[in-house]
């Protein structure tokens, strides 16, 4: 793919902790630009952030006692998305670009992401320090407020910052920001959707996409399948489902698929596997990467991974995509 050359502007509101520390940054208004100066972020007035969001953003930014956390509205701008993140606000933007499918995963440059996201509580009311959690569930629940944690980690579910239209998601747990799902996309409840990886048209995801992973249009991730990312192990290579492709379930791949693929359910296809083609050649399932129309199964009889030319699985129900 492409690397995205243009920059990108947005504006919104971020939450600072006590100790100034960004904890996340909400953009709800947002584009790509040519030619911006810099890549900085700036507090905008309350003039200026109605102006830009209208008259429902008068009163969100304020103190909130309960997680001892200011929320200021920003204006962030980035100068060109090839270049890597600099902070919190330059990281979040980024990722609300690609949940709301102004860039495709693996177009923009995420590199250092881990270091600049902060390890941030998910609650309910917001993000919150984890040291402050026991202390704003006292608060909140004097208040008679609901207060729960919904996960400890770097990256928020999609849905708390962007819902993307025409799509389903069974499990809002299952999707983190930075996924790009295109219209027609359904994640059903054990599917996993992560940051800079998803589906370019309608697809049913049963199973696991990793980060960096981009899956062609009418192609079935089945239940409890797997495909191999780029954050562990030491993998590079960008893996690529094809258009009409089926993973079976609890299947899974470490290569790519072109386009009329089917990886049989219980097959896990790596790169190194030995896989016996029609001819009686044996090749490296790398070699067979991104290659269209084949059918890779184990032999009930022999146990032998095989790759043969006939796929044909009927394709998506249209009811369930449309």
């Amino acid at each position: 793919m492409v690397m995205e050359l243009r920059g990108a502007s947005g504006e919104g509101f971020a939450t600072i902790a006590a100790d100034g520390r960004v904890l996340d940054s909400w953009f709800l208004r947002l584009r790509l630009v040519e030619g911006a100066d810099k890549t900085a972020t700036a507090r905008l007035t309350s003039d200026e952030i109605r102006r830009s969001l209208g008259e429902s953003a008068d009163g969100y930014a304020r103190h909130d006692d309960i997680r001892n956390v200011d929320i200021v509205s920003i204006r962030t701008e980035i100068d060109s998305l090839a270049s890597a993140p600099t902070d919190v606000h330059d990281a979040y933007l980024r990722l609300h670009l690609l949940s709301h499918r102004l860039v495709q995963p693996n177009c923009l440059n995420l590199d250092g992401i881990f270091g600049l996201l902060p390890n941030v509580a998910w609650t309910t009311l917001g993000p919150c320090e984890g040291s402050r959690v026991p202390e704003a569930r006292m608060l909140a629940r004097t208040r008679a407020l609901a207060f729960e944690v919904t996960g400890v980690d770097k990256f928020p579910r999609m849905t708390d910052y962007v819902t993307p239209a025409d799509v389903r998601i069974a499990d809002a747990d299952r999707v983190r920001l930075g996924a790009h799902l295109a219209p027609g996309t359904t994640v059903m409840h054990e599917g996993f959707c992560n940051f800079n990886a998803g589906t370019l048209g309608p697809c049913m995801v049963e199973g696991r996409i990793s980060a960096g992973v981009v899956v062609g249009s009418g192609s079935d991730i089945g239940g409890g399948a797997s495909i191999m990312g780029t954050l562990s192990g030491g993998g590079k290579e960008r893996i690529t489902v094809g258009e009409r492709c089926l993973i079976g379930a609890n299947a899974g791949i470490g290569i790519s698929l072109g386009d009329g693929c089917i990886v049989e359910a219980g097959c896990y296809v790596t790169a190194g596997a030995r896989i016996l083609l029609e001819d009686g050649r044996v090749v490296k399932a790398k070699e067979l990467s991104g290659q269209t129309g084949l059918l890779f199964r184990r032999n009930s009889q022999s146990g032998a991974l095989e790759a043969t030319r006939r796929t044909n699985w009927g394709g998506l129900n249209a009811q369930l995509h449309g």
